[in-house]
């Protein structure tokens, strides 16, 4: 790909809606999105790429295999795509029964024809014709507008009753000593939907901006993402992970019990087990890709605030082995901890026997990597998923599941997390 050429940005938020006008022509897209936050330090604020000029899509038994050759032909291209979480089968030598109406691969990495780099005052193009491309963008209308009514009826996948039935299930493998922490998900879903992906994307992310958030699209499948949560980044040998677990609800109408509800979040022993657990995990993942003694945790117990809730992240890092590539830090780190739990491998197994669902793209990861290989993921929740052809729609919901958990509260915080996308699809 040639190198970028640059152009000025009047308007970052009126440019981000002309580029989403733009690109929907293409079938295949990923927009990676930070909404202005400024967590991090990011590289950008938003992240484009249009169009495949080659791809890898393979299904879990030999996907970092085919992967690792992709990435051997493509080293000095750009590469977008996503992890699903059935990887696992692949990485922890699992099986998956449930079933996935969405239908996403396991694994999925494209080389772009276009890649477009927004900052806050300029943005840079890579690829042919860069400037053509820029006339396009900014002659598309500054408006989303909704071209097909939204008609979905969700429905819950586990009743209230069942889902109390099997956390206090869940609950006596943790007292039997079988894990210690367990993440679980059920489904909400709407068989005969019919939505605009762009238009329900737009509106899930002005309700609730978040900084990794994704429109992301190949052929028919969709997934409108706003997410909070990085899995995993690379920068030069540096690799850094921020694990969410804890959440309390907002309550922007009144500042005191906002504050509260905040302070409640960091003085909850429940909660800050949770997150130890998976700082733990997330240590012992990184010290496999690692040099001896460099693993640490840069930050325990951070408080960050969201549109919805407030958020418990921890950040750990550490500097790469000599020779290891983005592969390798996927491959020993896949999934995340804090959408498993502790030990890993046990509980992916209780979520098979538990879960009604097949988790598919939920609880992977979508996100880029860099000519030379850095690379930046996120988790993929709070996230709308969409088969255009079946016209299905899912997303799922969840939390971490301890002994001292209680059924009816993890319920509610299930819903909590539900509450943005079920209020874009009403």
């Amino acid at each position: 790909m040639k190198k970028s050429i640059s152009f000025p940005v009047n308007d970052v938020d009126l440019f981000k809606i002309q580029m989403l006008n733009w690109v929907n022509r293409f079938s295949i897209f990923c927009l990676l999105d930070n909404r202005h936050y400024n967590f991090a330090k990011p590289a950008f604020e938003c992240l484009l790429a249009a169009g495949s000029r080659a791809g890898c899509e393979m299904q879990a038994g030999k996907a970092f295999e085919g992967l690792q050759q992709f990435y051997t032909e493509h080293e000095n291209e750009w590469l977008f795509g996503h992890l699903a979480y059935d990887l696992k089968n692949e990485t922890e030598n699992l099986q998956s029964g449930q079933t996935d109406r969405i239908g996403f691969s396991d694994l999925h990495f494209f080389v772009p024809e276009t890649v477009i780099e927004l900052g806050e005052k300029e943005v840079k193009i890579y690829g042919v014709d860069a400037a053509s491309i820029y006339r396009e963008i900014t002659s598309a209308s500054t408006e989303i507008i909704e071209q097909v009514k939204t008609r979905a009826i969700i429905k819950n996948k586990i009743t209230k009753e069942n889902y109390i039935s099997i956390i206090e299930k869940l609950k006596q493998h943790i007292l039997r000593g079988d894990c210690y922490e367990i993440n679980f998900c059920q489904e909400f879903y709407a068989e005969k939907a019919s939505i605009d992906p762009l238009f329900i994307y737009s509106r899930l992310t002005a309700l609730s901006p978040n900084p990794f958030s994704v429109f992301y699209k190949l052929d028919t499948r969709y997934c409108m993402c706003a997410s909070p949560e990085r899995y995993l980044r690379k920068a030069g040998a540096k690799v850094i992970s921020q694990p969410i677990k804890g959440t309390s609800k907002r309550n922007l109408e009144n500042a005191a019990a906002d504050e509260a509800a905040k302070n409640h979040l960091l003085q909850s022993p429940k909660e800050k087990s949770e997150n130890v657990m998976v700082v733990d995990l997330v240590r012992n993942d990184l010290s496999k890709i690692c040099r001896p003694g460099t693993v640490q945790v840069d930050e325990l117990f951070g408080i960050y605030s969201f549109p919805q809730v407030h958020q418990m992240i921890s950040t750990v890092s550490g500097e790469l082995k000599e020779g290891m590539n983005w592969i390798d830090c996927i491959k020993a780190t896949f999934p995340m901890g804090s959408m498993t739990g502790a030990p890993k491998k046990k509980v992916m197994e209780l979520i098979e026997q538990y879960e009604q669902t097949r988790r598919g793209l939920f609880s992977g990861a979508i996100g880029y990597v860099r000519p030379g290989g850095s690379f930046d993921f996120n988790v993929v929740i709070r996230s709308i998923l969409y088969n255009g052809t079946e016209n299905y729609l899912s997303f799922q919901t969840g939390g971490g599941i301890t002994y001292y958990s209680d059924a009816s509260l993890e319920y509610e915080e299930s819903l909590l997390k539900a509450a943005a996308m079920l209020k874009v699809l009403e």
